[in-house]
């Protein structure tokens, strides 16, 4: 009979494989997705899911409102229900692509901004499924150049500091984005010369929307303080429920709302209207009369530069926030994740929905823990869910969401320690990129503030070797972006 130590007994070199052996399986869900390797679990990427949905769930109801208010070249409109399909569609399916593909909490949906330069700049010139057409293009070019390296290359390029700095100023926008939603602050109509923005309406608080906003902000900021699970997520539904209640109860005009009204609906589930998908013609605008194909070139070229550097401030933005970053500050798996959000522009553009790329307000749902693509098949599945429930998906006013944008603008605008404002080479442009992200209301005027700012900078202090080459180019094209207008006038095209 051996004992402990005898040579029958378990040998040192056994004990690791006992551990593993004594050590819990892992669902072949959480291997696949790295959930515990990053030091998640299935509630946080639940409750991160869901958070995302809801911040960009008005989505649903402003591209159809910015598409389907304007008119192509002539005359015709886009219908609304069909626009709601087609963007439910797109964002369940690119979302739950990127989630399994790119395994990154980053939500795909119909990009702001994007789709107004598509309305009213693009469609004007010619029929509607000529616009839709051109973003259709936008995105195989964009694959094109991930395919090839080069997207993924110029984020590889760019400062640690300046991609701390981009994080920052995205936190600022989103943090003013949730201000201006809520109505907290308004623009002031018709009087140039007095401040842009002002507090409220008249320069005070006034409403019951209003307050709906602030009880949502300190709601989310105390629980956040108490580090509450789910503080997000929480603060959303119960300023949810709040409005409802006081919608239902006070004398207010749905207009003071917003965009939605928190009523429950009359009809629950809806059916919807696949019309717009395949409704696009790829090569048409070069064909459209009275359009020139140097007009067409620079449309293209202005898609592309705009949803190629928001992309990239989205993904450093989101992925830094998550703590996805290795250590050069490189994203894990970002040719994948480009790639996707490639086909999501291209995608968008095949289903009438505008081009479709990365959303910040993946950021909330960060904020709630999720650290892995699992998240983006709960959001993903709630888009797909949209599709029939369009009118519960629409019942979160932006007053309730928004605390929500304003929280995840503090988290990310703690990453401004990094930055060493003292080395003005590197403090200046980013003082700029961060500034100039809200000043302007563009994520791509930020980051091109910040290259040329850079480069410039570099330049002068006889540092040119420190530029990379991807920079100079990324700073030359920011240049011909800013100078669009006078370009075009030069070229006659307009």
């Amino acid at each position: 009979m051996s004992g402990p130590s005898g040579s029958s007994g378990p040998s040192a070199s056994a004990g690791p494989e006992l551990g593993k052996a004594d050590a819990p399986p892992r669902h072949p869900v959480d291997r696949f997705f790295r959930i515990s390797d990053r030091g998640s679990s299935y509630a946080r990427e639940i409750r991160g899911g869901f958070a995302t949905f809801f911040t960009m769930a008005y989505i649903l109801v402003l591209n159809p409102i910015i598409l389907g208010s304007a008119e192509d070249k002539f005359g015709h409109r886009l219908d609304g229900a069909e626009l709601v399909t087609a963007t439910a569609l797109v964002a369940a399916v690119m979302t739950v692509v990127m989630g399994i593909g790119g395994n990154l909490p980053l939500a795909i949906a119909a990009g702001l901004g994007l789709n107004a330069v598509v309305a009213f700049q693009i469609a004007p010139l010619m029929s509607w499924p000529d616009a839709m057409g051109l973003i259709f293009v936008e995105g195989l070019l964009i694959c094109v150049l991930v395919l090839t390296g080069l997207r993924e290359a110029v984020m590889h390029a760019i400062p640690q500091e300046l991609k701390h700095a981009i994080s920052v100023g995205i936190g600022l926008f989103i943090a003013f984005i949730g201000f201006i939603d809520a109505g907290f602050a308004t623009r002031i109509p018709g009087d140039t010369g007095s401040v842009p923005v002002q507090l409220g309406a008249g320069g005070r608080l006034m409403g019951w929307p209003i307050l709906v906003f602030c009880v949502g902000v300190l709601l989310t900021v105390a629980l956040m303080a108490r580090k509450v699970r789910g503080a997000i997520l929480i603060s959303i539904v119960a300023a949810t429920a709040v409005a409802i209640v006081i919608n239902e109860l006070a004398d207010i005009k749905p207009e003071s709302w917003g965009l939605t009204v928190p009523a429950l609906p009359d009809k629950v589930v809806d059916t919807p209207d696949f019309g717009l998908l395949g409704a696009f013609s790829p090569f048409g605008a070069f064909g459209a009369a009275g359009v020139g194909v140097v007009t067409v070139v620079l449309l293209i070229f202005t898609l592309i530069l705009s949803d190629f550097f928001d992309t990239m401030g989205t993904v450093v933005g989101i992925s830094s926030e998550a703590g996805l970053l290795d250590e050069q500050g490189k994203v894990p798996g970002l040719g994948r994740v480009l790639l996707i959000d490639g086909v999501a522009a291209a995608a968008g553009g095949a289903a009438s929905a505008s081009s479709s790329t990365s959303y910040i307000e993946s950021a909330a749902g960060v904020g709630e823990g999720a650290r892995t693509g699992f998240a983006n098949l709960v959001t993903g599945g709630l888009f797909a869910l949209a599709l029939f429930f369009a009118p519960l998906a629409t019942v979160v006013p932006a007053q309730a969401a928004a605390p929500a944008l304003v929280a995840v603008g503090f988290l990310l605008m703690t990453q401004v320690k990094h930055i060493d404002f003292g080395r003005w080479e590197i403090g200046i442009p980013a003082f700029l990129t961060i500034v100039v992200m809200p000043f302007t209301y563009s994520i791509t005027n930020g980051i091109g503030a910040g290259f040329v700012a850079y480069v410039v900078i570099k330049a002068v202090l006889g540092k040119v070797r420190d530029i990379h080459w991807l920079l100079w180019g990324a700073a030359a094209l920011f240049l011909v972006y800013f100078a669009i207008d006078p370009l075009e006038q030069l070229l006659g095209v307009k």
